[in-house]
This record gives C-alpha cells, sequence and structure tokens, in this order.
C-alpha cells in the first residue's frame, strides 16, 4: 500500500468527524469477509465508548466490521457510529488496553498489547518538511491547511495535532491506571509511536516491531508455561 491508496480513503464529511470512514471500512472489507461476531471460529469483542453516558461498550454480537468501525471512531476524526448501544465512539477513551474484557469472555491467560509507549507528544515534534510523512494526519493537515504562515514560529499546533495529543495523553493515563488494577499476564510493548494512526502505508514496519516486541516477551511465555513456535 503507498500513500495515495491511504488519500483514497480520506472522504471529509465535518458531520461528528473529519472523516466518514466508509471508504476506509470498504477497503478493509475487501479482505475480511464479514458476519456475526457470534459465529467466528476465535472468539472475538471490541470494546467502544458511549458518546451519550461514557459507558464502556462491549460489541460481542452483530456485525463484526461494524464492531471494528465502532471501536475505531477517534473522537474527531472519524465520525460516531449510531447503534443500538447508542452513539458508540473509540474504546480506548475508557478501556485502551481490554484486559477486562478478555477474562470476562474466560481466558485462561491473557496476553496485553500496549501501544501507548512513548505517544506523549509525539504530534508536536514533527517539523513541517517531515509532516506527511511519519505523522498522523500530516497529509491530511497539508490537505486542509493552517491558518499561519510556515516559518511562523508563534503558531498553536494544528486542529489534528490537538485531538491526537490530548487523545494521546489520555490513553496513557488511563491505560497506566486500567493496567495497575487488571494486570495482565503478559505485556508486549512494541515501540510503534513513530508511526502515524493514519499511516496505513507503513503496516509492514509496525508488524515487523509487533514481531519484535513478541519475541522480547517469549521469556514471559514460557514462565507461564506457553509454548510457542519460536520457543520449540
Amino acid at each position: 500500500m503507498c500513500r495515495g491508496d491511504v488519500l483514497s480513503f480520506t472522504d471529509v464529511g465535518f458531520a461528528g468527524g473529519l472523516l466518514k470512514g466508509q471508504r476506509f471500512m470498504s477497503f478493509v472489507g475487501r479482505g475480511l469477509e464479514d458476519c456475526p461476531i457470534e459465529e467466528l471460529k476465535i472468539p472475538f469483542a471490541a470494546v467502544a465508548t458511549s458518546l451519550e453516558n461514557g459507558a464502556e461498550v462491549w460489541l460481542r454480537k452483530g456485525s463484526t466490521l461494524n464492531a471494528v468501525r465502532a471501536s475505531l471512531a477517534m473522537p474527531g476524526l472519524f465520525t460516531p457510529v449510531l447503534t443500538d448501544d447508542g452513539i458508540l465512539v473509540d474504546g480506548a477513551l475508557v478501556n485502551p488496553v481490554p484486559v477486562s474484557l478478555a477474562r470476562a469472555m474466560g481466558a485462561d491467560v491473557v496476553i496485553a498489547v500496549d501501544l501507548s509507549h512513548g505517544i506523549v507528544g509525539r504530534n508536536l515534534v514533527v517539523s513541517d518538511a517531515e509532516a506527511g510523512e511519519t505523522d498522523e494526519g500530516g497529509w491530511l493537515r497539508k490537505s486542509l491547511g493552517r491558518l499561519w504562515p510556515a516559518n511562523d514560529e508563534s503558531r498553536p499546533p494544528a486542529l489534528l495535532d490537538v485531538i491526537a495529543s490530548s487523545l494521546d495523553i489520555m490513553q496513557v493515563r488511563i491505560t497506566r491506571s486500567r493496567m495497575a488494577g487488571e494486570p495482565p499476564d503478559v505485556t508486549i510493548a512494541p515501540r510503534v509511536a513513530h508511526i502515524g494512526l493514519l499511516d496505513f502505508d507503513r503496516a509492514e514496519e509496525a508488524i515487523r516491531e509487533g514481531e519484535r516486541a513478541t519475541e522480547a516477551a517469549l521469556g514471559g511465555l514460557a514462565v507461564l508455561g506457553i509454548q510457542t513456535a519460536a520457543a520449540t
């Protein structure tokens, strides 16, 4: 996937979010056959947040694609999703690492993936020359433009930078709090703060970092008596 493919996902709406998300989900649907969650061979659930009352919503039945769409509806970026459970947005607002949900589903061992390492402030340190290459929304920021000249050092951060940075701070603090009260058995913490939310064209890089972080966590799995392909 290249940057042009990512740009093709842009369906600016400004009604509840900058992006409607329909084009992106259409792309996801090409490689993921939608079916009821309860019919999946591997147990699955997604976490969303009710915009109406702030409740944590566990999506464990109905359309898999709709559940995924609701769970990634980052406030301000993607439009919320209207469901029978209410108006839903990103589940990271209330539970970024849903250990509690995994245990509620009957998991004997919970392996959590924490993506919050190093993300605070990342959207405020990228230079204009780098914008569009590394940060989430860099290319979108260029499309929307700025109200201040590029060489004006006193200008405030861009809209998307403020939204993303605020959500990053919230995610880190909630992650620390939730994992302290509901610790997983093993934590995998890939260092992907340099890869932006909309950098879909850098998927291979993110996968490699995930593999590296998983290999580093194999010792913890061995302590729990879990056999892995790498260990055997």
